[in-house]
């Protein structure tokens, strides 16, 4: 247990609350003076709502006092990513063609679930332009870059999110992930992020891009992801996607290990290219889960890459954004944006529906796999965190960024739950990751082995002098 306030977890801030020997308010206050010292340096956030803050801090404060607390975060300062709607706070999703005026008078689901909960919601993280793209920024908000080299990117689309968890500017962040975009800023920084069975955790106002999209959490250990799991996954009806609801505390089993846990360990998915220091890391990370007591054996699943399908589905999907916006305010637009969306202008029904025969086939490879295995492990990125205002590293022949994460949008198509698990730093100082991937409503298998690595090797965050 660390004794800075702003680093300290969602767990063990609601134990002292219970105990008494800290308020909300002071961890409000340490959370605020914290970001008032990184915020410059990261520009993690694109509405920062301190008087907010403190008075929902108070009015925790006061229910803690009476014994009463509203849920199981009451009081634990918390952000929401602007790609989700949030009361009282404009939701511009990143770009200049959302418009800032309100009235803003809906929660999405996971806000709500957190308001009830007593959650103190911070403010708003940001985002490439409607989460477009494995890198954050935007013409709206600018480049948000990665507390661990404020020279290269922390990644996308929940880079917001990820930089602030990272950094101790709230301990609780909801971040959505329709390729990755959980999983790969949660890799580039170092925190745990985990994105669960397709319609596990509800989501409203639909998105375009249907039930690839999952709301989830973004955080600085297991345990803290597996209880915030546990409020976002509550029920809500709004969400005509959502799986039936499962009352249970996933934190419940967390520490059963994972000796005899059979799990796949696949280096490439047969298919992705990893950078040798990756690589190493991540067979290092496989055999801690062997000496854990896990049964590892090297197993591809066996599909092929479905990066094609997978970009005409995405970038189709999001055309419909750009054509509603007149042709004279185009150039708002992030140019990036509309390059990919003109590139795929030309696919029509017939594309659309071979991408999804090709989700379909995925899906079932997957199922069939996982029948077999309690787990996939591969790595999370095949490379480290790169430059800032890029969407592909230097050097390397890529156009975009699905061509450097190829191990996260295969299980937005499948839906199961996949996690970025932190395990170590590369020579340069910089993060890297391995992921879990699940039976479909296995969250708990994929918590309990980030767990049971987590409690091997404790997860690193950035050195905050640098910042």
């Amino acid at each position: 247990m660390t004794d800075d306030l702003a680093m300290m977890t969602a767990t063990d801030l609601v134990t002292h609350y219970r105990r008494k020997t800290l308020s909300p308010v002071e961890v409000t206050e340490a959370v605020l003076a914290r970001t008032d010292r990184c915020e410059s340096a990261l520009n993690a956030f694109c509405v920062l709502d301190g008087d907010f803050a403190l008075a929902a801090a108070r009015e925790s404060e006061a229910r803690w006092h009476t014994g009463a607390p509203l849920g199981l975060v009451d009081g634990v300062p918390t952000t929401i990513k602007d790609v989700v709607t949030a009361k009282g706070w404009p939701t511009r999703r990143g770009s200049r063609t959302s418009p800032a005026e309100g009235p803003w008078e809906v929660d999405a689901p996971a806000p709500a679930r957190l308001r009830e909960h007593g959650a103190v919601l911070l403010g708003k993280t940001t985002t490439p332009e409607y989460g477009w793209k494995g890198v954050t920024d935007c013409p709206l908000t600018g480049i948000t870059r990665n507390p661990w080299n404020t020279d290269l990117t922390p990644g996308g689309s929940s880079g917001g999110g990820a930089a602030a968890c990272a950094t101790g500017m709230g301990a609780l962040h909801v971040g959505s992930d329709g390729g990755g975009s959980i999983r790969i800023p949660s890799a580039f920084t170092g925190v745990f992020g985990i994105k669960a069975t397709s319609g596990r955790v509800p989501v409203f106002p639909a998105n375009a891009l249907g039930n690839t999209v999952h709301h989830g959490p973004m955080t600085r250990t297991v345990t803290d992801a597996a209880l915030m799991l546990t409020v976002l996954s509550e029920p809500d009806a709004r969400d005509w996607f959502a799986i039936p609801y499962e009352p249970r505390d996933w934190r419940v089993g967390l520490d059963d290990g994972v000796r005899g846990m059979r799990i796949a360990y696949s280096r490439n998915l047969g298919y992705a290219e990893v950078d040798p220091e990756i690589a190493a890391l991540v067979e290092s990370a496989a055999q801690v889960l062997v000496d854990l007591g896990a049964v590892i054996e090297e197993q591809d699943p066996g599909f092929d890459n479905p990066m094609e399908a997978f970009r005409t589905n995405f970038i189709s999907c999001l055309r419909p954004v750009v054509d509603a916006v007149p042709e004279e305010r185009r150039d708002e637009f992030d140019p990036g944006f509309v390059h990919w969306v003109d590139i795929y202008r030309s696919k029509g029904a017939d594309d659309l529906l071979a991408a999804q025969d090709v989700r379909m086939n995925l899906g079932h490879t997957m199922n069939m796999f996982l029948d077999s295995w309690d787990l996939l492990l591969t790595p999370q990125l095949p490379i480290a965190a790169f430059e800032v205002d890029a969407e592909v590293p230097a050097g390397r022949g890529m156009t975009s960024w699905v061509e450097w994460s190829p191990f996260t949008y295969p299980f937005n198509f499948t839906g199961h739950p996949a996690a970025s698990v932190p395990c170590g730093l590369t020579p340069a100082g910089l993060p890297a990751a391995i992921q879990l991937v699940g039976p479909r409503y296995r969250e708990d298998l994929v918590l309990r082995a980030a767990r049971a690595y987590e409690s091997a090797h404790p997860f690193q965050m950035p050195p905050q002098p640098g910042i």
